[in-house]
């Protein structure tokens, strides 16, 4: 687009130059048409002077016949400078008039070209302010999934750590259970022994008063007076220290008991039910993002299904007007229950051919069938403009026109460059571009509007 409108440019100009130079020479003309009737009519008093002269001496007189001849030959020669004069003015006239035609057809091909170029830049200015849409418009998709992943990555790297703390606190949760249940069952222990040693003391005691009773009626003696007396001889002392020692160290083994233990397993359990609510937020976000891109993956597949199924269509479609209606050709995918990830198999089988692979195909046939899938893919979304180098290349002549009708066919819609060294797709096109070389090292290009060519030149060439 830029060289078209840089060519456009150039021809304006030279248009222009060529415009100053034709009003120069028109105003070089005027003058030398006015010079020449300044003569001319100089010329022509002459000859009414002389004509004047000529009747004057036509009349008979002697000696004057001399002089009629002379002032005849002085007629003839400015007559024939007149003529000379008249012809050299209708010829500049005719010249002017020539110059008139051409700058006329100058400026109207410049106005031409002037409300081309206007038309090009709107369209211009429409195609970036679309491009610069979409572009803005990828960039807010892009964006949006890359917080998408950004937010999965951050919740499975937050879920990790809320695992790894479920389960440290899970373990020393269970660390604390066991100490609990063990020191529980202490606690148990001690307080059988205790309760054992409180009804051997209540029995005991019990025992004592019905004794104490006793004495006290059948002996008259009180106890306080028993508890009271000196120690008898032949008490073994040594057996209850033995067994006030035994009693001892089995208070030791069940160790010490930790007053803070209820206070740490409430504080842990309070930790364990706040990471149990944690790791349930973080896995009903994990689940509803699950959700979500399953419906973008199943919103993705309807939209590539439906996509394929076009472009199929159009395949078969672009395919059999290149070929015949007899070929065959598909596009076919290999894993139907993963579409987005799977491999597309295409088809094709010219009449009378039975290809297993493409690499069996001609040259020919493989650039008709790529030719028929980039346009299945054109008609799915058309793109203001293709480019196409060479493409033409392995075909033969019969293929040279089907490929040149399907691109006159799409030309409709859309600009097509193409590149190419055959004849026949160069017989085609609107527009084209010669390169050539002016010096060693050095291209030029040379443009040929085929549209343009009924704007015949009025003048060929000036001298």
């Amino acid at each position: 687009m830029d060289q078209d409108r840089i060519r456009i440019q150039h021809q304006i100009q030279s248009f222009r130059q060529f415009k100053d130079e034709s009003d120069v020479k028109i105003k070089s003309a005027k003058v030398q048409i006015k010079d020449i009737q300044n003569q001319i009519a100089q010329e022509d008093q002459q000859i009414k002077a002389l004509r004047k002269r000529i009747e004057e001496l036509e009349k008979p007189e002697d000696g004057k016949e001399k002089n009629i001849d002379v002032l005849g030959e002085k007629m003839s020669s400015a007559s024939e400078q007149f003529n000379q004069h008249n012809i050299a003015l209708i010829r500049h006239q005719n010249l002017i008039g020539n110059f008139v035609k051409d700058k006329e057809f100058r400026d109207l091909k410049i106005s031409e070209l002037s409300h081309k170029i206007q038309n090009d830049r709107q369209r211009i200015l429409s195609e970036d302010r679309e491009r610069i849409d979409i572009e803005d418009q990828l960039i807010k998709i892009d964006q949006e999934l890359q917080a998408y992943y950004l937010e999965k990555k951050n919740f499975q790297s937050t879920l990790s750590e809320a695992e790894q703390d479920f389960f440290k606190a899970r373990n020393t949760i269970n660390e604390l259970d066991d100490e609990i249940r063990q020191m529980t069952k202490e606690q148990s222990q001690l307080q059988q022994i205790i309760q054992t040693l409180k009804d051997q003391f209540t029995e005991q005691k019990f025992q004592i008063q019905a004794v104490g009773e006793r004495l006290r009626i059948e002996f008259n003696i009180s106890v306080n007076d028993i508890i009271n007396q000196e120690a008898e001889a032949g008490i073994d002392y040594e057996q209850l220290s033995e067994e006030l020692e035994k009693i001892k160290v089995r208070m030791q083994s069940y160790g010490d008991v930790n007053p803070l233990a209820v206070e740490a397993y409430n504080e842990m359990k309070e930790r364990y039910d706040n990471i149990n609510v944690q790791r349930k937020d973080i896995l009903d976000a994990k689940e509803s993002l699950a959700d979500t891109m399953k419906e973008i993956e199943k919103t993705a597949t309807g939209q590539f299904m439906e996509a394929f199924e076009k472009v199929r269509v159009s395949f078969i479609e672009v395919f059999r007007s290149l070929f015949t209606e007899d070929d065959t050709c598909d596009l076919i995918l290999l894993d139907t229950s993963n579409p987005l990830e799977s491999d597309i198999e295409i088809i094709a089988k010219p009449k009378g051919k039975k290809p297993k692979s493409l690499s069996q195909l001609s040259g020919g046939e493989k650039t008709l069938t790529a030719t028929a899938l980039l346009f299945a893919l054109y008609l799915l979304k058309p793109a203001p403009f293709c480019i196409f180098d060479e493409v033409d290349a392995p075909l033969d002549d019969a293929n040279i026109q089907k490929f040149n009708n399907i691109i006159r066919k799409f030309s409709k819609d859309s600009q097509f460059i193409i590149v190419t060294h055959n004849k026949s797709t160069m017989a085609e096109v609107n527009v084209l571009y010669g390169v050539y070389m002016t010096e060693p090292g050095i291209s030029a290009v040379s443009a040929v509007d085929f549209r343009s060519l009924k704007h015949e030149p009025i003048l060929e060439n000036i001298n």
